[in-house]
């Protein structure tokens, strides 16, 4: 053993305390990076020489350098940062929802619904009154007009949501792509055995953090490797690398297959997400992308869309479920009016325009909320005496016009003695015609009841007895539309009130349609809703409903988002202790090693001196 030996003996802890400054350093300068794992230099004696008496060391080795991980752990951050920020992009959203519908005493819908009702209330205390009509038909206007812009907002909620969704999807074929790329890196790195990418590891696991604030995914990097020796934390995995997202491979290691965001054949340009395999063939993957913002955002938007349905919107989803049931509290809200004011006697009727009723069509496949039971048509003279009265018939089978004594059209026009006093020319076939046209070009066909005789003066009105088919196909309107967001009252009214009536027969101190209108706000009526349940609820009641859901669902977001918040915080902490950087320890360790490296510097400046006189010896 010569004292060159012993020297290098000193230079190895000379190198071993620089490189562990170095990392001590490296760990203090990232002490405020979020994403940094802090790193530890593992040391370990050199061979020794092996003589008699016994053996003689030869320094040290630094056998590695490696980052405090516990891969446990940070799955479990992956998986509270995926549910904290679905709860978080929930709880804003419906916060915002919450705001659309105010419903103050005196604000919202529901405040014009009750003055709606006062309106027609005021009215039928004098039917004829035309300070009456304008009264109500400006309320009226107030209370669509609200509802329309009410739907409108979610709608506009709802398009922003999907604008979004593609940014976010966008965002994650980003981190698709520098996932492949570090793969590519670390392997290229790590092949040499023992090279450890520890920053290009930590790169890693930040973009995958970031991913899982976008959506849920899984992923396998390998056999885990734990190494107690180092730390009773130390668990890191392999050099494998897949990661599936909805059963998908996404990441292949080094290979990246982007997801395909798509609306190009939707009219309503919402977007569908497809996993694309090399022949061009897709697997929508809307309906199963969970957790995150993504699946925040689609659990808001909806998930199921057929281009052909509802026009390409979709027809499930928490605000869609919002915009379908004030459409169905607006459609009920046209029809249920509607039906009562075809009892106001009027010269002659017709419907707007019928979609897709051709006259062999059943009503009831297009019209879910059409029923079986009977209407009354009912003639009035000039005089406003009711003089001829006819029972109609509606079942699951009734058409408009198929040619058949059970049709609308067949059982208006039949001639039959309606008022049983043997006389044929007094029925109501005998002042009134029923007609159906359809054009296959635009199809859609008009119904319309006509008076045989004008100058007559008869005039028609329908009484409903259950069926719901005169407010439905609307055959004489007080408001016009299908749903919340056409829902308006008649255009003749808004520019003439006095044209729209409260009675049923037309003379002085009728006022039974009025009466009926107040009725209707006390009613229990059957609300249709889009996912084919039948709710039976008052007019208020539904919207209360509405309402109530849009609150209950905000309150069960914001809990949500406070547990998971108190999760996120206690997982984040516990990854913090393991490998985030502890400024105190590092300093203490970089006085450790200063030490170190200040001895083994004596060391060798005791062995130069040594040499010095050795040599001056055989000088």
């Amino acid at each position: 053993m010569s004292l060159f030996s012993a020297l290098n003996t000193g230079v190895s802890g000379l190198n071993a305390s620089q490189i562990a400054v170095s990392t001590t350093s490296h760990n203090i300068a990232n002490a405020n990076n979020e994403f940094y794992t802090r790193q530890r230099v593992n040391f370990s004696a050199s061979t020794p020489f092996h003589t008699q008496p016994g053996d003689i060391g030869t320094g040290v080795s630094v056998t590695s350098i490696v980052r405090i991980h516990d891969e446990f752990v940070y799955t479990r951050l992956k998986s509270t940062t995926n549910a904290l920020s679905y709860d978080t992009y929930s709880q804003q959203s419906l916060k915002e929802v919450a705001q659309y519908f105010p419903d103050l005493q005196d604000a919202g819908i529901a405040a014009d619904l009750t003055e709606y009702f006062n309106a027609w209330n005021d009215l039928s205390s004098n039917a004829s009154e035309g300070a009456q009509k304008i009264n109500l038909v400006q309320t009226a206007a107030t209370l669509t007009q609200d509802i329309q812009v009410s739907r409108d907002t979610l709608r506009s909620l709802q398009n922003s949501i999907n604008e979004q969704l593609k940014t976010a999807l966008e965002e994650v074929n980003t981190i698709g792509q520098k996932l492949a790329d570090l793969n590519k890196q670390i392997g290229n790195i790590e092949s040499i055995e023992g090279n450890n990418a520890n920053d290009l590891r930590d790169q890693r696991d930040e973009m995958e953090l970031t991913l899982s604030k976008l959506l849920r995914f899984s992923v396998y990097k390998g056999e885990i490797i734990s190494d107690n020796s180092i730390d009773p934390n130390m668990t890191d995995q392999g050099m494998d690398y897949y990661l599936n997202i909805a059963g998908n491979s996404f990441v292949d290691g080094a290979t990246f297959h982007p997801l395909v965001i798509d609306n190009m054949s939707n009219e309503s340009n919402y977007f569908s997400v497809y996993a694309e395999i090399q022949d061009g063939t897709r697997y929508n993957m809307t309906e199963k992308i969970n957790g995150g913002k993504i699946g925040a955002m689609l659990d808001l938007r909806g998930r199921i869309i057929d281009t052909t349905v509802n026009g390409g919107f979709p027809q499930d989803g928490t605000i869609q479920g919002y915009i379908d049931d004030l459409d169905t509290f607006a459609q009920t809200l046209i029809t249920q009016t509607n039906n009562l004011y075809a009892h106001s006697a009027q010269v002659s009727m017709q419907t707007p325009p019928m979609e897709g009723v051709k006259n062999e069509t059943v009503l009831k496949s297009v019209y879910s909320n059409i029923e079986a039971g009977t209407f009354d048509v009912v003639v009035y003279d000039n005089q406003g005496k009711e003089i001829a009265r006819k029972s109609i018939t509606i079942n699951s089978e009734t058409t408009i016009n198929n040619g058949t004594p059970e049709s609308i059209i067949a059982q208006i026009n039949k001639s039959t003695d309606d008022n049983q006093d043997n006389n044929a020319i007094n029925d109501v076939d005998d002042y009134f015609s029923a007609s159906y046209s359809y054009s296959d070009t635009n199809n859609e066909g008009f119904f319309s009841l006509s008076p045989k005789n004008a100058l007559l003066g008869y005039k028609i009105g329908i009484e409903d007895k259950g069926t719901n088919l005169p407010g439905v196909i609307g055959i004489s309107q007080f408001f016009s539309g299908t749903n919340a967001s056409n829902i308006d009252v008649k255009t003749e009214f808004k520019k003439d009130p006095s044209l729209m009536q409260g009675y049923s027969a037309p003379i002085a101190g009728n006022n039974k349609v009025a009466n009926a209108m107040v009725q209707m706000q006390y009613e229990k009526l059957n609300f249709y809703r889009k996912d084919g349940t039948t709710s039976t609820e008052s007019m208020e009641g539904f919207y209360r409903f509405v309402t109530t859901r849009i609150g209950t669902d905000g309150e069960k977001a914001i809990s949500s988002f406070q547990s998971s918040t108190a999760l996120y915080n206690t997982v984040h902490s516990e990854y913090q202790s393991i490998s985030g950087v502890n400024v105190d320890e590092e300093l203490i360790s970089l006085m450790k090693f200063q030490t170190g490296y200040n001895a083994n510097a004596k060391v060798i400046s005791t062995i130069d001196q040594m040499l010095d006189t050795l040599l001056g010896i055989k000088s």
